[in-house]
């Protein structure tokens, strides 16, 4: 069976699933899932070199801001 975010197990029922993958170097972007929804990647063109965050509503999962901080420059 497919599970969301293509996590290895079902969450539990009133549960939000996730999946937060690091990139690597600048071959592979990040990506942040949440609720079978893809919420920052490189096919959206939203992430950044740095921290990539995502602020979620805890109670019915709608996002809130996705932004990127870039601690390299300063």
């Amino acid at each position: 069976p497919r599970h969301k975010c293509g996590n290895k197990k079902s969450c539990p029922q009133n549960y939000f699933a996730f999946k937060i993958i690091s990139g690597a170097a600048n071959v592979v972007g990040p990506s942040i899932c949440f609720d079978d929804v893809v919420l920052m990647s490189s096919m959206k063109n939203n992430i950044g070199r740095g921290l990539n965050i995502a602020l979620v509503n805890g109670t019915n999962g709608q996002l809130l801001k996705a932004d990127t901080f870039d601690m390299y420059s300063g």
